[in-house]
């Protein structure tokens, strides 16, 4: 005994005493309390599972995600693992930036919700060189774009020498992530893409391996991750589905959220977000409700404009000319009557962004 009072370490665990005293005596109520205290909060750092009386879970979480949890509006909420996708060239890595920045500017994007205060945001940058990332954020007449501090973009390191002290690529990865979380202090992750996290020719198993670390990572954290992907080339005629995520559609399962940029085929150079899953939040933006957007450069910024919401199908390349005939003759009609922009959107059901172009359009040409 002498050597356990000498040695704390090697004492035995209190609910192992505890049930010991059982054996001899009945236990208090403070015993009592405490094993029960014991069995349905702690949870060894070696256990495979948590666990907890059913009740005990609706006490742990908000009944609802708030305003202040939005990350980017309803696409993307706090605590979440988030895919975006998209063809190439469509301007994910673009959006990812214009996200990252308002996030760590603490400024909203114009029709989005978010977190109103400005917080540290980790951008992984596998995409551009560094000079491509200057000249979407710099202009001559307006100099470099301003960053926020918090705001910080990384890159792979050519000259790294850790690579071999691991065994495999992913075990390096893992650690190198860990590592500046930790050393940044910072919670919000972006990812651009997760293509280039992965190595060998296992692309499904790859990606699907690194989801689930990501998840891990997530909540050992309490991070907020966004992970960009990219869809294989796709039939512009139908709309976009979970099935068009490059790899596996897997991959959804491992997210908490998802969305995607789609191009819209009927009016040259508009963009359009359309939600695939969510858990935090409701679908405000499915295939009836899709945002709308365009790339736009006013200064020295590379960034989307968001201009209305519409169905999808109005942008899939069976949205035929003729249909488009018919409904411009008709915004021809209502304006020629002098009803305004928005009497036209309500009775054509577009949006003023579109009514305005067609109107504009239609006027240029008598």
């Amino acid at each position: 005994m002498s050597h356990y009072k000498e040695h704390p370490i090697f004492e035995r665990p209190i609910e192992i005493e505890l049930i010991r005293t059982m054996s001899r005596r009945p236990l208090t109520q403070k015993e009592n309390k405490v094993l029960d205290n014991y069995y349905q909060n702690a949870a060894d750092i070696c256990d495979a599972f948590i666990l907890k009386p059913a009740a005990e879970w609706l006490h742990t979480v908000d009944d609802a995600p708030e305003a202040g949890d939005m990350l980017f509006g309803d696409f993307w909420y706090r605590g979440e693992l988030c895919i975006m996708f998209a063809d190439t060239n469509v301007g994910k890595s673009i959006l990812a930036v214009q996200i990252g920045d308002s996030l760590s500017s603490g400024r909203a994007i114009e029709g989005l919700e978010h977190a109103h205060k400005a917080e540290k945001v980790l951008y992984f940058d596998f995409e551009l060189s560094a000079a491509q990332f200057k000249k979407r954020y710099h202009e001559g007449a307006y100099g470099d774009y301003q960053f926020s501090p918090n705001f910080a973009r990384l890159v792979f390191n050519p000259d790294a020498r850790t690579i071999h002290k691991f065994k495999t690529y992913a075990e390096y990865l893992n650690n190198a992530l860990e590592n500046v979380i930790i050393s940044s202090g910072a919670r919000i992750l972006i990812i651009d893409n997760i293509t280039c996290l992965r190595s060998g020719t296992e692309a499904a198993a790859g990606a699907v391996a690194l989801m689930s670390k990501l998840q891990a990572i997530k909540h050992q954290y309490g991070l907020s991750i966004l992970v960009l992907a990219h869809t294989p080339k796709r039939n512009p005629a139908k709309p976009i589905s979970k099935n068009d995520l490059q790899g596996s559609k897997m991959l959804i399962n491992f997210a908490d959220s998802a969305f995607a940029i789609g191009e819209s085929q009927t009016d040259k150079g508009l963009r359009y977000l359309k939600q695939m899953k969510q858990r935090s939040g409701t679908q405000v933006h499915g295939a009836d409700n899709v945002r709308l957007c365009r790339i736009v450069k006013p200064f020295n910024f590379l960034h989307f404009d968001f201009i209305g919401r519409e169905p999808e199908a109005r942008h899939l390349l069976h949205y035929t000319e003729q249909h488009r005939r018919v409904t411009e003759d008709r915004v021809a009609e209502l304006n020629s009557q002098g009803h305004s922009i928005r009497a036209i959107c309500s009775e054509t059901g577009l949006s003023f962004g579109s009514v305005c172009r067609m109107v504009k359009r239609l006027e240029r040409e008598g």
